[in-house]
């Protein structure tokens, strides 16, 4: 069996036609099993497949498996599927959900991640899938009939693909969107005994669907608000007060220059419109390049590069970051998107970051009743007046001598430089730039 992460683009709310797996844009498979016909026995009985739904299949870490496993179970028990689809919605900023999709003819099952936009696509609100997740009902059509085409325009391209009859299900799921497709070639479409003993089994799969729900739910909530490093923990149990770890780090802390005056000046509608706009930039950049984002305090942000044995990796990842987040940052004022451009007087938006090295303590702090996890220890607060610097020494990216050790790339010293609450004063560098791209010092 073969499960490889798969970076192309492409989803199936309307898969044109089964010879290629082509998908609308802005989708992500994220993975894909093979294993075909071998995942399941050659032949069996609806009950066989039952008592595997009780006894068995909650071994499955995985729900593209066994969703693939269901489906050539269920081609061995005699049920015509040809080709089937499940859909679940999650709790996510940036997901509509997830899709899984299995087609007998290419012995392929794909999992795949849908963005929210896909709910204001065409392909979405002319799909039978809408009115499953909208109205919670069950859709059956023969995608031969002209009306059901006219209806759908899925069904021609599931016609075309030799397709007697598709069903649309509802499964479960209070407050989310969760549906399954099933689709035969079988001449005359599904019959009678067929439709009651597939929806005997899907009463069973839903046990197994919820269960998956819950824990990618879990997933994707945590790691939207700790990050998937920081949720990884607490999701395996790393959850007790105290509980982490020491770690040395690239410390990242960046702070947007003049946001209190834009935020007395702006309406609060406003201030969040330009704050999601410039973390958007900043955060993209850390993750691009490897990162971890901790925190985001007012218009700061808290992250980290870990160290390794890797030389300077982490550190040249760090710079490369915080590079791109600069050279973003200038795009974003030069070119924003919609939403931001309606709003007025916020231009230019400029910022500074500052990247420090040194030991941390990685892990959960706060009361029995309310825990953070995060970062703390003297660097990360050694890195935070290291980037109040930017206000006087009129550079955007500020590096300290710790960080420049791990970094590759050439630098310019600025000298040595008192901090608040520091006993000696720490050297400071610069990457090195022509003297015409240096941003002028702004106060906060």
């Amino acid at each position: 069996m073969t499960d490889p992460a798969i970076s192309e683009t492409a989803t199936d709310l309307a898969a044109p036609r089964d010879a290629v797996r082509v998908y609308p844009p802005g989708v992500t498979i994220i993975q894909r099993s093979q294993r075909g016909r071998s995942c399941a026995p050659a032949a069996g009985t609806v009950e066989e497949l039952q008592r595997w739904l009780l006894l068995e299949a909650a071994g499955e870490r995985e729900l593209l498996l066994t969703f693939e496993a269901l489906m050539w179970r269920m081609n061995a028990a005699g049920l015509p599927i040809d080709r089937a689809t499940l859909h679940i919605g999650t709790l996510h900023p940036q997901l509509l959900g997830f899709a899984w999709n299995w087609r007998s003819s290419d012995g392929l099952c794909d999992e795949v991640q849908v963005p929210q936009a896909t709910a204001e696509t065409d392909a979405f609100k002319l799909n039978p899938l809408r009115w499953i997740f909208e109205q919670g009902i069950a859709i059956r059509r023969d995608p031969q009939d002209a009306a059901a085409q006219a209806e759908f325009p899925i069904m021609r391209d599931l016609a075309a693909s030799g397709y007697t009859e598709y069903l649309a299900l509802p499964l479960g799921g209070e407050g989310f969107r969760h549906a399954v497709t099933l689709a035969t070639t079988r001449p005359g479409g599904f019959g009678d005994e067929h439709l009651a003993e597939i929806r005997r089994v899907l009463v069973l799969f839903t046990l197994h669907v919820e269960r998956h729900i819950a824990a990618r739910i879990s997933t994707n909530a945590l790691g939207a608000y700790l990050g998937p490093v920081a949720a990884a923990k607490v999701l395996s149990g790393d959850i007790k007060r105290g509980s982490g770890e020491p770690i040395r780090a690239i410390i990242w802390v960046s702070d947007m220059r003049g946001f209190t005056d834009l935020s007395d000046r702006l309406s609060g509608w406003d201030t969040i419109t330009v704050l999601n706009a410039y973390f958007e930039v900043f955060v993209d950049a850390v993750l691009a390049q490897g990162g971890e984002v901790l925190k985001f305090i007012g218009d700061g942000l808290l992250a980290v590069f870990p160290l390794s044995d890797e030389g300077c990796a982490a550190g040249n990842a760090a710079l490369a970051a915080a590079q791109a987040a600069q050279a973003g940052l200038t795009r974003l004022n030069l070119e924003p998107p919609p939403g931001l451009a309606d709003v007025e007087g916020w231009r230019p938006l400029r910022a500074g970051i500052a990247l420090h090295e040194g030991e941390v303590f990685f892990g959960n702090i706060g009361a029995p009743n309310r825990l953070d996890f995060t970062v703390i220890g003297p660097a990360v607060n050694e890195a935070s007046r290291v980037e109040a610097l930017q206000k006087t020494l009129g550079h955007n990216i500020l590096i300290t001598a710790a960080a420049a050790r791990h970094i590759s790339l050439p630098l310019e010293p600025l000298g040595e430089h008192p901090l608040r609450g520091v006993a000696a004063p720490m050297a400071i560098l610069t990457p090195h730039e022509p003297a015409a791209a240096r941003p002028q010092t702004a106060a906060s």
